[in-house]
């Protein structure tokens, strides 16, 4: 009896192996198409890069909501009123003062999470928050 329980797992660990190998097949044979699908993606981020060199056009694409969403509400709050960190509703930081800490950081916050270009769009926007 015990030899005929067995079987079922000897052939579910057979198929497993043969699944893998299969799967490990399928992987080489799309070699190309996964290269030429990370070019793609390299040769967008090098025409955003150039994009961003464009000053004002960069300036219209940057969404600060969207970015504050993604990098801030962990630490600010979700509607931005604090957390770990600081409430951003009614800061007393002036414009200048919140790029500053945008771009090169304070305390907890690391430097770097806004792009300096990007630093008075949203700045800006902070100050907008109620």
């Amino acid at each position: 009896m015990q030899k005929n329980a067995i079987v079922p797992y000897i052939l579910i660990m057979a198929f497993g192996i043969g699944l893998i190998f299969f799967l490990s097949l399928e992987g080489v044979g799309n070699q190309e198409e996964i290269a030429e699908e990370h070019a793609t993606e390299e040769e967008g981020g090098a025409a955003g890069e150039e994009g961003a060199e464009g000053g004002e056009e960069a300036a219209a694409e940057f969404d600060p909501e969207a970015v504050a969403q993604q990098s801030c509400v962990s630490c600010h709050g979700s509607s931005y009123e604090g957390g770990v960190g600081p409430s951003l509703i009614d800061t007393q930081l002036d414009q200048a003062g919140i790029e500053e800490i945008l771009v090169n950081g304070k305390g907890a916050m690391p430097a770097g999470l806004v792009e300096a270009e990007n630093a008075p769009a949203m700045a800006e926007w902070i100050l907008t928050l109620e």
